[in-house]
Parts: structure tokens; C-alpha cells; sequence
């Protein structure tokens, strides 16, 4: 018995953490996602940190419907609220990440709201498969305490499937899970000055 309260492989929803400096930590959750649809299970991504519209996932979530959708909870756009009127597509200005060292309290008050809102979707019985988009990421700035994402977890029904994404998991989150995956960069491109591209990095 792990001392959170939870014995490694009880029940039959498991947690999953994927971790590490590696590209394809949400890549493999959105995996995840796909084969559960495939087999009829209801899937939700709660994206933690993101608000941004460019990512792809969010148009391949909605050709998935309605077994899987995603819902982003991260802080709201700087550029948007400073202009109503602005073009509401993301431009990648970046004005919404959160700064490690000096988090807003809007950014606080968004981490809090994701978590709750996750509480309740690994309870409520709607969802097989509840996915914590950038959650590490969210401790690891101090949005969040680990024990309350580890609260939250030793709360979820048996049958939920969890799974955790973003870099440095926290130990109390290793411990609790049941499949931990460390990814590892070897070679990325973006080291010799490359950028992201539309379709494969987002």
C-alpha cells in the first residue's frame, strides 16, 4: 500500500504518468485517447496550462465525437482580454505562459478550476479515460500542490482511467501511478534552430 492511500495495480482503472525532456508526452495520452474511442470508451483531455486554438488536436478531438472531447482550462489570453476586438485566432504570441517565477494569480485561479473540474470528471461516471494535459507542469510550478492533484486521484471511481502528462512528475504522482514513462530526447531538430511545424510539433 502506497503511503497516499492507493495499493499499486487495485482496481481496474489505472494511472499513467508520462514524463521526461522527450518529445511525445501529450502525443501518447492523445494515442491513448484514440484507442480508447476505437473500442467505445468515453475519453476527455483537460489541457492544464493551454488556451491557445492552434493546436491540432483540437480539430481531431471534434471528427472523434462524441466519444472524446478536449477542454482547455489555462489562463486566459492576454492579447484578447487587452483587445476584444483583436482576431480571436492564436498568433503564438505566448503573452498567456506561465512565468515559474512569478505566476499570476489569474494563473492560479485557472490551475484551481482545472483541477476541480478534473475531480469531478474522473467521478461523475461520464468518462472511461480522463487525461491531465501539462498537470506536471502545473506542480511543478506551484499552481498546484502535489498532494492535492494525489487528493484528487485517491478520489477518482476504480474504473477511471487516468492519465498524467508534462515534464519533472512529482514523486508523490510517481508513486501513486501505476505506469510511469520517462521520455528521453536524443535528437530534436529545434537544437540546430528549427521550428515547430503545424500538423506535427502542434
Amino acid at each position: 500500500m502506497s503511503k497516499y492511500g492507493r495499493s499499486s495495480g487495485g482496481g481496474t482503472g489505472l494511472i499513467h504518468i508520462y514524463t521526461g525532456e522527450g518529445k511525445g508526452k501529450t502525443t501518447s495520452a492523445l494515442g491513448m485517447a484514440v484507442r480508447a474511442v476505437g473500442n467505445g470508451l468515453n475519453v476527455i483531455m483537460i489541457q492544464f496550462l493551454k488556451t491557445s486554438n492552434r493546436y491540432g488536436e483540437l480539430k481531431g478531438a471534434k471528427k472523434l465525437t462524441p466519444g472524446f472531447e478536449i477542454v482547455q482550462m489555462g489562463p486566459e489570453c492576454v492579447r484578447l482580454r487587452r483587445d476584444p476586438t483583436a482576431d480571436k485566432e492564436c498568433i503564438g504570441c505566448m503573452e498567456c505562459h506561465v512565468d515559474r517565477e512569478n505566476p499570476r494569480v489569474s494563473d492560479l485561479e485557472a490551475a484551481r478550476r482545472a483541477l476541480d473540474f478534473a475531480e469531478d470528471c474522473m467521478s461523475n461516471g461520464m468518462y472511461d479515460l480522463v487525461i491531465l494535459d501539462e498537470v506536471n507542469y502545473a506542480v511543478n510550478f506551484n499552481l498546484l500542490s502535489a498532494e492535492e492533484v494525489v487528493s484528487a486521484l485517491r478520489n477518482k471511481r476504480d474504473s477511471v482511467e487516468v492519465v498524467l502528462t508534462g515534464r519533472s512528475a512529482h514523486s508523490a504522482l510517481i508513486e501513486i501511478a501505476d505506469y510511469v514513462t520517462e521520455m528521453r530526447e536524443i535528437k530534436h531538430p529545434w537544437r540546430g534552430g528549427a521550428t515547430a511545424r503545424k500538423g506535427i510539433e502542434y
